[in-house]
């Protein structure tokens, strides 16, 4: 994905920021590179070549430690990322299936982004949540005890959270001050 010489200079104004609150010199590759990804969601080239310029390193060198570890992205992720688990108990109880489900209906497979950028799909490792296997992350909201169905139920509440934000936007906030009254 292509960004404008816009997102370029806005990352660039954003790093500035993000390397004045951290030690960048005092601070490892990989924390500052953990410290970009939750500011940005994603690791952006320019941010990658800020962290290089920061900590005295070729752009290589910080693009090897970021494509080695499968915790940062190189894309941004989906407004709605799915992150299905793969723990143990996850496994055992289907997860494979799920995560195949969301291949599916998303038509995208597993580390990839829809093409409208509404939702991104990854497998992790554990969420914690093993009682309640198998477990899909969908934004910060947790769904337990899985079944194939359940992610077209899943969609359809996120197609009509969707609708319902397009159509306040187009209200205005005058209308939304009204409408909740």
């Amino acid at each position: 994905m292509l960004q404008n010489v816009e997102d370029d200079l806005d990352v660039l104004q954003e790093m500035k920021g993000i390397l004045e609150s951290t030690n960048s010199d005092g601070t490892s590759l990989v924390t500052l590179l953990q410290a970009v990804q939750r500011h940005f969601g994603y690791l952006p080239r320019e941010a990658m070549i800020e962290v290089a310029r920061a900590k005295g390193v070729s752009r290589a060198a910080v693009f090897g430690v970021a494509s080695f570890y499968n915790q940062f992205r190189m894309i941004p992720p989906g407004k709605h990322p799915v992150k299905m688990c793969m723990g143990t108990a996850c496994h055992i109880k289907g997860g494979n299936a799920i995560l195949k489900v969301w291949e599916t209906k998303l038509g995208i497979r597993e580390g990839e982004v829809t093409e409208d950028r509404l939702y991104s799909l990854d497998r992790v490792a554990c969420v914690g949540c093993c009682a309640m296997a198998p477990v899909a992350v969908v934004g910060e909201e947790v769904h337990g005890n899985m079944i194939p169905v359940t992610v077209d139920g899943i969609m359809l509440a996120v197609e009509l959270a969707e609708k319902r934000g397009r159509e306040q936007e187009e209200q205005g906030p005058e209308n939304q001050e009204e409408a909740a009254q």
